[in-house]
């Protein structure tokens, strides 16, 4: 049985573009281990989406002067958007208030509250006399108690990391107005943490596995002693207490956003048409769920989330919290109020993606800070990524395409240093492999790149540019050989920079979809006498200093982040994304025309897909559409369809598709319930234009 998997990340706040401390941090090795783990065949789900019900969104909102949903609806689409322009392969993106979400959270609050585990108290607040309203904890800042540092919140210490009763700072003031609050009654509701202490030790103790760094951070917290932690506000925004004659005040942001990972999760199971399936993974014990964290979400992961699971029925518990430590920028703490940060989407309009999946991994922040420095990135790319890997890449298929017509040396006899180069490759995809394992992403990288230095060294030694005229016997070993390599690099890679991979898997003339592929299954890459080497092209254009010097000077300086939003071609309007127009001369280029179906069968080891070949007026073509589920093959012959002829051609499972047929999808809250074939109404001959 395969190992099954629930993969989350921390759910950002929907209150201003994503930054790079944000991915280095909860998202990047996240993403890394759900791809590799993908590879090895787990049954893995990986979960993400926006905390749109905390203070920090309404306070954000309340300085915009718009309503909070007007905001998060922007941050929402927007970090999306910049996640998937990074590669993130998250199964669902959701958001907190999505609706199903709302009933989930007063669900979980009732069992506890009925199994005596939430309280009601009278107890001070802080109340702004000029703001008129009781200030939630975020709403008020000033001198930690614990360790002096000025700029608390009235929740947390981001300098120490204690968690902070507002009544206890020193020379509090009101974010809003400045001025200073006053102490007055109100009644809240209180978790009662120490009521599990005895379990969360057990739980934390029995974690052997866990990062030292969360081990012994929780161990603290529970030798101090756990205090009953306040779970409502009182404020307008947020998931209602479900208590009559309380439901003006909302539950607190902690509490009901770590439910937003199974909210997410059943939402994902509705999409794909299996409402119950979200069970597997949160209710039976198989299933490991793991959370990718930073470190300021220790306690409410690893402590808080634990003990709320405990009070619910059947729920299994994080079996692993992977917390990274800081991420730095040039030497500073990152700071977003002063933008002493870089933004991901920023990034993204200059730079590849992998560029950016590369560095945050090479300077991972996984036991301590890290530093993020912009001459580092511009050499870690070049001379690494660039010299050593894209270097490897273009030169052996250059010579490939070149000399041997892209035609790669099949039965060729492999010397004892050929086959040593195979066993070295797979030695290093091993060592790749377990350092995921273990969420060592640095480290894999690491026996990435060596992986790719040893194939360097291999090729010098080997000179086939001297073998071609002299043995060539001997250069068709090489090019044999290093062929294997690169076929086993472009899926070992592939957790760490995905389109570098596909582009090259596409050169190599592998499958690009990387679902074609199993990790076990690496060694057995060989090429046949199908395989052609084409295509081959640059993999990067190198960073100039110029680049990032202009970055650098971006650093500490205003910013109006709503460029951010508008530099996309996609512009979101009341939660749906509305696509950028293109020109008539655009359309002009899009060869549309009929196309009658010759012949249609089922793509061998693929379930949704069948191969058409098509009579398009000039010959025949064959097109390969995921539309397995709704049409049967001998049902679409002799069918005029509509085609689009001038698509880039991609393979499919070993299929060469040649085009694409057009249809409308029919979906139901974002379930596909069919696919209809575009068809016309009267016979024309094939090949006739659409226009």
């Amino acid at each position: 049985m395969p190992e099954r998997l629930l993969v989350t990340s921390a759910l950002p706040y929907a209150n201003g573009p994503l930054h790079l401390g944000q991915i280095a941090g909860a998202y990047l090795p996240a993403d890394i281990y759900v791809r590799f783990k993908r590879l090895t065949g787990a049954d893995v789900v990986y979960i993400c989406g926006s905390d749109e019900y905390g203070v920090p969104n309404l306070l954000a909102a309340q300085k915009e002067g718009i309503e909070p949903q007007e905001l998060v609806d922007r941050y929402h689409f927007m970090n999306k958007r910049d996640f998937e322009r990074l590669g993130m392969s998250f199964d669902n993106y959701s958001r907190t208030t999505l609706p199903a979400h709302i009933p989930l959270s007063q669900e979980f609050f009732l069992n506890l509250y009925n199994k005596g585990f939430i309280t009601k108290k009278t107890t001070k607040q802080l109340y702004c006399p000029k703001c008129a309203m009781f200030l939630p904890d975020r709403y008020v800042e000033g001198t930690c108690p614990h360790c002096g540092s000025e700029g608390a919140r009235g929740d947390q210490c981001e300098k120490c990391g204690r968690w902070i009763d507002p009544l206890l700072l020193v020379k509090p003031h009101c974010v809003i107005c400045g001025q200073m609050p006053e102490v007055r009654e109100t009644t809240q509701f209180y978790l009662d943490l120490p009521a599990f202490k005895e379990p969360i030790f057990e739980y934390i103790n029995a974690n052997t596995h866990w990062r030292d760094n969360v081990r012994n951070f929780c161990l603290g917290w529970l030798k101090e002693g756990l205090e009953e932690r306040a779970i409502t506000r009182d404020i307008s925004w947020g998931v209602p207490v479900p208590i009559e004659g309380y439901k003006e005040k909302v539950i607190y942001v902690w509490f009901e956003a770590p439910i937003g990972y199974i909210s997410a999760t059943r939402e994902w199971a509705e999409k794909i048409g299996k409402p119950d399936i979200w069970e597997r993974y949160w209710k039976d014990p198989e299933c490991k769920i793991i959370h990718f964290i930073g470190k300021d979400n220790i306690v409410f992961h690893a402590i808080v989330w634990p003990a709320i699971l405990m009070g619910q029925d059947g729920y299994n518990l994080p079996y692993e919290i992977p917390a990274s430590e800081f991420l730095n920028i040039e030497g500073k703490k990152l700071s977003t109020s002063r933008n002493w940060a870089v933004w991901l989407g920023d990034l993204l309009d200059r730079f590849p993606p992998d560029f950016v999946r590369y560095y945050l991994t090479a300077i991972a922040p996984e036991t301590q800070d890290s530093d993020f420095v912009w001459a580092d990135f511009m050499r870690r790319c070049n001379d690494e990524l660039i010299d050593i890997y894209a270097n490897l890449v273009n030169r052996s298929l250059s010579f490939i395409e070149r000399y041997y017509s892209g035609r790669v040396p099949v039965n060729a006899d492999m010397s004892d240093g050929d086959k040593k180069m195979v066993d070295v490759t797979l030695e290093y995809a091993g060592k790749v492999g377990d350092a995921i394992d273990g969420f060592k992403m640095k480290e894999a990288l690491k026996y990435f790149m060596e992986l790719a230095r040893e194939g360097n060294k291999y090729y010098d030694a080997s000179s086939p540019w001297h073998t071609r005229e002299s043995d060539r016997c001997r250069c068709d070993a090489t090019m044999h050989t290093i062929w294997r390599l690169l076929a086993v690099m472009s899926i070992v890679g592939e957790p760490f920079i995905p389109s570098t991979q596909s582009r090259l898997r596409k050169m190599l003339g592998l499958e690009e979809d990387i679902n074609a592929y199993k990790w076990d299954k690496i060694g057995e890459l060989k090429p046949d006498d199908r395989t052609v080497v084409s295509g081959v092209e640059v993999l990067f254009r190198k960073i100039e200093e110029g680049d990032v010097e202009r970055e650098r000077a971006k650093l500490g300086k205003p910013v109006d982040i709503s460029l951010f939003v508008v530099k996309e071609k996609e512009e979101v309007i009341e939660g749906v994304i509305k696509v950028e127009n293109i020109s008539f001369d655009e359309f002009k280029k899009m060869d549309i025309r009929v196309a009658s179906v010759k012949s249609c069968e089922k793509v061998e080891g693929a379930d949704k897909l069948l191969k058409i070949t098509l009579s398009d007026g000039e010959g025949e073509r064959v097109v390969v559409a995921g539309i397995a589920e709704f049409y049967k093959p001998e049902d679409l012959i002799g069918r005029k369809l509509v085609l689009m002829a001038n698509l880039e051609p991609r393979r499919m499972r070993g299929v060469l598709s040649s085009g694409m047929v057009l249809a409308a999808t029919v979906e139901e809250k974002g379930v596909l319930k069919d696919v209809v074939l575009l068809t016309l109404d009267r016979d024309v001959p094939d090949g006739s234009s659409i226009m």
